[in-house]
C-alpha cells in the first residue's frame, strides 16, 4: 500500500549548503532500495518534505526523522493512503530557492514567506505540485 507523508520540522543549527547536500546525497543513495521518492524544501530554517513509498517503509523513515537531532518541532501536516505517486521522478529532488517565486507562494499562503505552520498539508502538497511544474526542483 503507497502512502504520502509530509512534514515540516524546524533546524537546530542553520544547514549550509554543504550540509544540506549531505542530508540530500543519503537520500538519494538510500531511497531507491527502499522505494521512497520525494521532495526537500530547506528555507529559512525551515525543513518541508513529501515522501511517499509503501506504508512500513514510509513509517519507518519517519520515526527515524523525528528522532533526529538536526531539527526539532516536527509536525506532521499530512499522511494519507495514495493509488499511485505523484512526486515518483524524484529519489529525493530539492527545491532550488533561487527558482522559488514568491508570487507562487503568496497564491498558497498569507505571505510570499513560506512558512508550513501556517499552511495546511494539503495546500503544501499543491504547492509542491506547482513547484514540479514550474521547473523549481533539482534533482541529481
Amino acid at each position: 500500500m503507497l502512502v504520502r507523508l509530509l512534514y515540516a520540522s524546524r533546524a537546530n543549527t542553520p544547514m549550509d549548503e554543504a550540509a544540506l547536500s549531505t542530508i540530500l546525497k543519503q537520500s538519494r543513495e538510500h531511497n531507491p532500495s527502499e522505494g521512497i521518492t520525494g521532495l526537500l524544501c530547506y528555507a529559512d530554517g525551515i525543513f518541508i518534505q513529501v515522501l511517499e513509498g509503501g506504508r512500513d517503509a514510509i513509517n519507518a523513515r519517519y520515526k527515524a526523522i523525528v528522532s533526529d537531532t538536526r531539527h526539532h518541532d516536527v509536525i506532521l501536516l499530512s499522511y494519507e493512503e495514495v493509488s499511485e505517486r505523484q512526486f515518483a521522478g524524484w529519489s529525493m529532488g530539492s527545491v532550488n530557492l533561487q527558482r522559488l517565486n514568491p508570487g507562487l507562494v503568496l497564491k498558497y499562503s498569507e505571505s510570499a514567506k513560506l512558512d508550513p505552520y501556517r499552511m495546511s498539508g494539503k495546500t503544501l502538497v499543491s504547492l509542491f505540485h506547482e513547484l514540479v511544474s514550474s521547473g523549481a526542483i533539482v534533482c541529481s
